[in-house]
């Protein structure tokens, strides 16, 4: 638990609030289930009430009092400005280029940005051979990558925010669900109509971007209370740093409440 000012706060919430703040009123956002809907949707209840926000399923500015099992959650339809069909989501919405920002999360991340949802232990990247576990008998089977692989090459550019860990950050990714920048950081040169890819990471010990010219991500700020050899600890490569590295600005107190309200809705609705 970190302090600011009289309020205490978990890293969890930290990293919620920043995620939450790289959204603003103008965009459209295609949002992941799970920690990319709790931030778009504290977006949405704090300071910025006119993002629209879009799921999978065809929900088009839906505004959710509790937030979502699933993208077939009956909640999305209900509190949507309308619902269209997948096909159109798809066709018009994402590959029209009408979205500004793909919102997601992932199992694994690597160097590159690359998002593994598919198997954990399918192969070994750095020789390209086979291991003891393979893509139809891995070590552990993944739901799969959804709408993301189809999110991070249509949508302008994608925010990412996952816990880190070991675990998660690792140096390549076993499978490669979802692009960011290739295994080699050039996966998006010279493509033809082809988003940004991802512009931040957002963690619950900092934010990372990519480097302008290597697209290998590199931590440019730190969260309140955390330390560069906290980072280095619980990343599977050799993590750099921002030369101007920033500390994140802590949560403020309106925004944990609303949190907190959303989270206390939410348990209390899916525990009925």
């Amino acid at each position: 638990m970190t302090v600011s000012g009289t309020t205490q706060y978990t890293p969890s919430e930290m990293m919620t609030v920043t995620a939450a703040r790289a959204l603003t009123s103008d965009m459209t956002c295609f949002v992941g289930i799970g920690l990319p809907s709790e931030a778009a949707n504290v977006a949405r209840m704090t300071h910025a009430p006119d993002v629209t926000l879009i799921y999978e399923s065809g929900t088009v500015q839906t505004k959710p009092d509790i937030l979502p099992l699933s993208i077939g959650d009956g909640e999305l339809c209900e509190s949507a400005l309308t619902t269209v069909s997948v096909p159109e989501m798809f066709r018009y919405w994402l590959q029209g280029g009408h979205i500004d920002v793909g919102f997601l999360g992932t199992a694994q991340i690597d160097r590159f940005a690359n998002l593994n949802t598919t198997v954990i232990a399918a192969n070994h990247p750095e020789s390209g051979k086979q291991g003891a576990h393979s893509y139809a008998n891995p070590k552990v089977r993944l739901p799969g990558g959804g709408g993301a692989p189809e999110i991070s090459t249509n949508a302008k550019e994608v925010f990412i925010t996952v816990k880190h860990s070991k675990r998660t950050f690792v140096e390549q990714v076993d499978f490669v669900t979802t692009i960011g920048f290739g295994r080699d950081g050039k996966g998006r040169d010279n493509a033809p109509n082809i988003g940004k890819g991802p512009t931040v990471v957002i963690t619950d010990l900092c934010i990372l971007k990519p480097d302008a010219n290597t697209k290998e991500l590199v931590v440019t700020s730190l969260h309140p209370g955390v330390t560069r050899e906290q980072v280095i600890e619980a990343t599977g490569w050799e993590i750099k740093f921002a030369e101007n590295l920033e500390s994140t600005p802590a949560p403020s107190e309106k925004e944990l409440i609303i949190l907190r309200e959303l989270k206390e809705r939410t348990a209390k609705a899916h525990s009925a």
